[in-house]
């Protein structure tokens, strides 16, 4: 399974953020499925990408040229598609991907899930679209998501395919498609 990953290229300030990435990254690599990804080196991104390596994994990366002319590739990744502009990216890296995870990160993070969490909603995709919840960095999402039904604008069947994960195990049951 190609598992695209969202995140940051920045490490952020929470040590639990570099340890659950690495985790998460482990598991991938480990588990035999590859990852899909930004294709940076810097940051949390460099983490989870170097720890599937280590595991054993592979790695795409799908960086916009804007990005490799400014040096923030990662040459020892498996592979790297190199495309125009951020739309590109974003529409290969939801062409590579069988399952979504937007771990925390910016609001790049927050757009690319975006766009995956609207193509699951009109049954335009239809794969796992998981927020990796640590330590609640999605409450506020979540709680968004469920005022949009409150509010008539959304409804519990759209939003099916969307799902908070508070923790790896979580994650590793969603996508065995462990229901409990």
């Amino acid at each position: 399974m190609n598992i695209t990953v969202y995140l940051g290229a920045n490490p952020g300030n929470d040590p639990a953020l570099k340890r659950a990435v690495r985790a998460l990254g482990t598991w991938i690599g480990e588990s035999g499925h590859a990852l899909v990804y930004g294709g940076s080196k810097s940051g949390l991104m460099g983490e989870l990408a170097e720890s599937v390596l280590m595991a054993g994994g592979e790695v795409t990366g799908v960086e916009p040229q804007f990005f490799i002319d400014a040096g923030f590739e990662y040459d020892a990744i498996t592979r790297l598609i190199v495309t125009h502009d951020m739309s590109e990216r974003k529409a290969k890296m939801i062409e590579l991907g069988d399952a979504f995870i937007a771990f925390p990160g910016g609001t790049g993070t927050l757009e690319e899930i975006a766009e995956v969490m609207s193509k699951v909603s009109l049954s335009h995709l239809d794969a796992p679209c998981i927020l990796y919840n640590l330590n609640g960095y999605y409450d506020g999402l979540k709680a968004q998501l469920e005022h949009m039904i409150t509010m008539g604008l959304s409804s519990s069947e759209k939003q099916r395919g969307i799902v908070f994960a508070d923790d790896l195990a979580a994650i590793r049951a969603i996508l065995s498609g462990d229901k409990t």
